[in-house]
């Protein structure tokens, strides 16, 4: 039997894209209205490039803990569920497996998946997520469910409180934002750690200490809420002032390359996120898919933080970043 050619990112990206572009799920990897936020998001890593130190480096490790959660790589899976099982059968099994395999964390969105509980049993860390639907005992009732189901954290999408939208077409209805109480609330009433994600603003940072996150994502929704949103990486600075090593933060947004991850470290977030890249390794080549795009970044990371002199995530700082 002939083994298969080896696919590298680019080819497996540019494949995912062409696959799902036809497909009528494919409209979750465009941007709300003009798509400048998806646009955004694609171009921001450009304007920051890598101070080289070789001399006396060391062979970098990609080993983290987040919270009670130990990964081999500082890469996680963003919050997402809907379009997964349409592009494969078992779509999410897929995904889990994939990730488990190569040390990385599952996150979930809405709908809550059916098999919640059969995918938690893959050993994969899993973090499902609920927007703040105005019917709010659905919330709670939806992230008791998960907790039940055996899922590693929970958490709310604080910046779907008005749905989110791609092109014109609004996704999820009937979301309005949540106060601090109701945050507040819903964290007592919940026993696993409990992630924010969309914080994208010194003041949401801050309302997230008082709630009493556990972690924060800072996220413009994958350009899925509002249009013309900051990059994470131009709001940043602010918010790891305000957090100040108080809570660990993840982010995502664009990140496609080893070197992007990198970036996000610099900045001070703990992990990345990625989305799309998800979708497009399923659609390209399923479960092997997954686990060649987490591997892939990993090693392209790897290869960054020893060529800039970081040996791990812990010890990445702007002193190595160029901004253009």
């Amino acid at each position: 039997m002939k083994e298969k050619a080896h696919m590298g990112l680019t080819e497996i990206y540019n494949q995912g894209a062409q696959i799902l572009e036809d497909k009528k799920y494919g409209i979750f990897v465009r941007g709300v209205e003009t798509e400048f936020g998806k646009k955004h998001n694609e171009e921001i890593f450009k304007k920051y490039m890598f101070l080289q130190r070789t001399i006396d480096a060391m062979q970098a490790n990609t080993k983290v803990r987040l919270l009670n959660v130990d990964l081999q790589v500082p890469i996680v899976m963003s919050s997402i569920s809907a379009p997964i099982p349409q592009i494969q059968p078992e779509g999410l099994l897929k995904v889990a497996r994939a990730l488990k395999e190569t040390g990385s964390m599952m996150w979930l969105g809405t709908p809550i998946p059916s098999n919640l509980k059969e995918i938690a049993q893959v050993g994969v860390p899993v973090v499902q997520t609920v927007k703040p639907y105005s019917d709010r005992r659905k919330v709670v009732k939806w992230l008791s469910d998960a907790e039940e189901a055996g899922v590693t954290w929970v958490g709310i999408e604080v910046d779907a409180g008005q749905g989110t939208k791609i092109l014109d077409q609004q996704i999820a209805k009937d979301c309005t934002p949540m106060s601090v109480d109701e945050l507040r609330d819903i964290r007592q009433r919940v026993g696993r750690p409990f992630a924010l994600k969309g914080v994208l603003s010194p003041w949401d940072a801050e309302r997230a200490l008082e709630v009493g996150a556990d972690v924060i994502v800072v996220s413009n929704h994958g350009a899925h809420t509002v249009d013309y949103l900051p990059h994470p990486l131009e709001v940043m600075d602010d918010i790891v002032r305000v957090i100040a090593g108080k809570i660990p933060i993840i982010v995502d947004g664009g990140f496609r390359r080893g070197t992007d991850v990198l970036k996000g470290l610099a900045f001070g977030a703990q992990a990345a996120g990625i989305g799309r890249p998800i979708l497009y390794a399923l659609a390209v080549g399923g479960e092997d898919g997954v686990k060649a795009v987490i591997t892939e970044m990993a090693e392209e990371l790897r290869r960054a933080m020893t060529v800039v002199g970081i040996k791990d995530p812990y010890s990445a700082h702007k002193g190595f970043i160029l901004h253009v």
